[in-house]
């Protein structure tokens, strides 16, 4: 009997509080934008403001952090798999709940 191949995830694109997200990019889309090159950071569980002082893109290999912005009562999460943009300028504070492997490129 043949087995089926797993399906690869469909990308999905969203915006929250001006952070955009998509999740399970395409090989071809982190091969575009050279992510492997990238250099990495690497974070175990902690909780901490951190200030964007230029635009980031991330693309997190490992972990899950839960997302405070400033100026916002809800959250959300960010995780292995997602190919994240912070917007230069903005507040947050990181509570990583599962230690973090990404790779991150800074606008110039």
């Amino acid at each position: 009997m043949k087995s089926t191949p797993t399906p690869t995830p469909t990308p999905t694109e969203s915006e929250i509080y001006g952070v955009m997200i998509t999740r399970n990019p395409s090989h071809s889309k982190l091969a575009e934008l050279g992510v492997t090159s990238w250099p990495k950071w690497q974070g175990q569980p902690s909780k901490f403001p951190w200030t964007f002082k230029a635009t980031e893109t991330m693309y997190l290999l490992q972990g899950k952090v839960e997302v405070f912005v400033d100026g916002f009562e809800a959250s959300f999460f960010i995780g292995a798999g997602d190919l994240v943009v912070f917007p230069k300028g903005m507040n947050v504070t990181w509570d990583i709940t599962q230690a973090v492997d990404k790779h991150y490129s800074l606008e110039k």
